[in-house]
């Protein structure tokens, strides 16, 4: 009588210990980017006419459109961007100086509506590549289907910030009683160091939501 025999999948130690450095990045991606989008003020970013905001803004007006650009805003607030959408698309094949201001006030109002629905002050429209490059390429990795490139680049990018951190502390730490000043040194690397260390924990704890999110 002939039986079955099993295949026992074994999972070997060096893929053990890469996927626990996968998760270990994880985490720290996930803390850092909600430090960095939850409770700290960054910059521009739907401000920017790279952003996601003025991007969809313009396929919008490319292809007469509105509801490309409903979800960044409240119904309440659509009855003061549809009758401006119409009006902008409606003068495109007109006097093209007329239309680029128009166009530009359809921008403005888009991206002020869409800033108060995160409680946040419209300060102008900003140019493109002027958001941080660690926030183009989280759109990148979005655009492009791929995580891992993302998560290596942003996982190099935190631990130098927090080394650097540490090593300052470490190095003021040795002076910190030669005088008052040398004190004073120490204590504000100190704060910084450990204020940081202290916001990933609290949000890791608390998390964040999009009432909290200043971009």
């Amino acid at each position: 009588m002939r039986t079955k025999e099993t295949n026992l999948v074994t999972t070997s130690p060096k893929t053990l210990q890469n996927r626990k450095t996968y998760k270990t990045i994880f985490s720290i991606v996930l803390l850092f980017l909600f430090m960095i989008f939850g409770t700290l003020p960054v910059s521009a970013h739907c401000d920017s006419y790279d952003g996601p905001t003025i991007k969809d803004a313009i396929k919008a007006l490319e292809t007469n459109n509105v509801n490309l650009v409903l979800k960044w805003i409240t119904p309440e607030q659509e009855k003061e961007i549809i009758p401006l959408f119409n009006k902008t698309y409606s003068l495109k094949k007109g006097d093209k100086e007329v239309y680029a201001i128009v166009e530009k006030h359809f921008f403005e109002t888009l991206v002020r509506l869409h800033r108060v629905t995160e409680g946040a002050p419209f300060t102008g429209l900003k140019p493109a590549e002027t958001t941080k490059m660690i926030v183009q390429l989280s759109d990148k990795a979005l655009e492009s289907n791929n995580i891992d490139d993302f998560l290596v680049k942003l996982n190099t990018h935190i631990g130098k910030v927090i080394k650097d951190k540490y090593d300052k502390v470490v190095a003021l730490e040795k002076v910190k009683n030669d005088s008052p000043e040398k004190g004073r040194e120490y204590v504000e690397a100190y704060v910084d160091y450990t204020h940081t260390i202290e916001a990933i924990h609290d949000i890791a704890e608390q998390g964040g939501g999009h009432s909290a999110h200043k971009h």
